[in-house]
């Protein structure tokens, strides 16, 4: 990496993280971004030609994409509270599960919406939709779902309602229209597996489901992917810039709308079973090389961070390795070259390894950089 700014590059062991850029793009994906920039375009009809290519790519009904997962948010829950040009009410409700609320419930509540929380609980789910919120927001991955029903029962709840004739807050249950309470899927992460793309809509039944454009799609990281019907795509757009409506801001640009489609075609043609298979590859070889390693323990951890069908490997430090967490995790940041590992969802006293944002021959610097500090009883790792 070149630059006049002395700004490290970073091997990243952790995640598809936005505080290290998300993912990395593929030659088609930057090809296309180039190839848009040198180009003035009919932004909307740009819009509406990706926005049509990528359902089909995807077996939705329709797309579009928006700046980032959690203007997505924004926008699909604003299509739930209010048409557009409109004054959205001030009573608008979005229903979410207590063991769901996390650090994107501001972009739910940019619209104005308050959260209502439930608990798992169909009496309690239902007892809140009969109210007629907005929409419900259900997230996606294996850290949400243990305080929470499955998307599979929220969203058969809440057609119970349309099919009672519980009319919606936005419009009278139909077809082309909103339901009694649509059912939005944040799915940001959750790429693989590459069926997430149509599972939660076409074959269960949501909305809307959201996804990152620069995590596992592989897309610029100010990009994001709307899913699912008509009607809300249409009204996410109706919402978004170039529209002085709330997502003014929200700005797509050319390139990103290009770049999201190249992404989302080229990661469906990847092989997803081989894919996994290099990253349990990699997970071995990792284990393998810190066995015998004195005062850690390295092991298999499954699913991912995100909940994705892949394993990480996780490592521990035992008392005798002479090591913090926090101490190995500054020492290898420190490192030349900068190394980022992960710490969500594992114990205070580990690592963890996370191959999905790994490059070819990466995988062995990490492995030598942790048998050089953790061999070394470095001082500065008591820290």
């Amino acid at each position: 990496m070149t630059n006049p700014f002395g700004v490290r590059p970073v091997i990243n062991a952790s995640a598809t993280l936005t505080a290290l850029g998300g993912s990395l793009m593929p030659p088609s994906v930057l090809k296309a971004m180039t190839e848009g920039a040198a180009h003035f375009v009919d932004l909307p009809e740009l819009h509406d030609h990706v926005g049509e290519r990528l359902a089909a790519l995807t077996r939705n009904e329709a797309a579009c994409v928006t700046s980032g997962a959690a203007a997505a948010i924004t926008l699909t829950v604003a299509s739930c509270v209010g048409e557009p040009a409109q004054a959205f009410p001030a009573d608008a409700e979005v229903v979410m599960f207590a063991g769901q609320r996390n650090g994107y419930d501001y972009a739910a509540r940019l619209t104005g919406a308050r959260i209502v929380e439930v608990g798992p609980s169909i009496e309690e789910l239902r007892a809140v939709l009969v109210r007629r919120p907005a929409c419900v927001l259900w997230f996606a991955g294996a850290r949400y779902a243990a305080d929470a029903l499955p998307i599979e029962d929220v969203i058969r709840v809440a057609r119970e309602l349309a099919s009672a004739g519980t009319p919606g807050r936005i419009g009278a249950p139909g077809p082309a229209g909103p339901p009694a309470v649509p059912v939005i899927v944040d799915a940001a992460a959750q790429i693989p597996p590459l069926s997430s793309l149509w599972r939660f809509t076409t074959e269960l039944g949501a909305d809307a489901v959201i996804f990152s454009g620069g995590k596992g799609l592989r897309g610029p990281q100010s990009s994001g992917l709307v899913l699912g019907k008509r009607w809300i795509v249409d009204r996410c757009r109706a919402h978004a810039s170039p529209n002085q409506q709330i997502g003014r801001g929200m700005k797509v640009g050319k390139e990103e709308l290009l770049g999201l489609y190249a992404a989302v075609e080229w990661t469906l043609e990847q092989d997803e079973e081989a894919l996994l298979a290099s990253y349990e590859q990699m997970v071995d070889r990792w284990i393998v090389g810190l066995r015998g390693v004195p005062g850690v323990v390295a092991e298999r951890g499954y699913p991912s961070e995100a909940g994705q069908p892949h394993g990480r490997a996780v490592v521990r430090l035992l008392t005798t390795s002479g090591w913090t967490r926090d101490g190995l995790v500054r020492a290898l940041w420190d490192g030349d070259p900068r190394i980022a590992v992960g710490v969500f969802g594992v114990p205070d006293d580990a690592i963890a390894l996370n191959p999905q944002t790994i490059e070819p021959g990466e995988d062995l610097v990490v492995l030598d950089a942790l048998v050089r500090h953790l061999s070394s009883g470095d001082a500065q790792g008591l820290g």
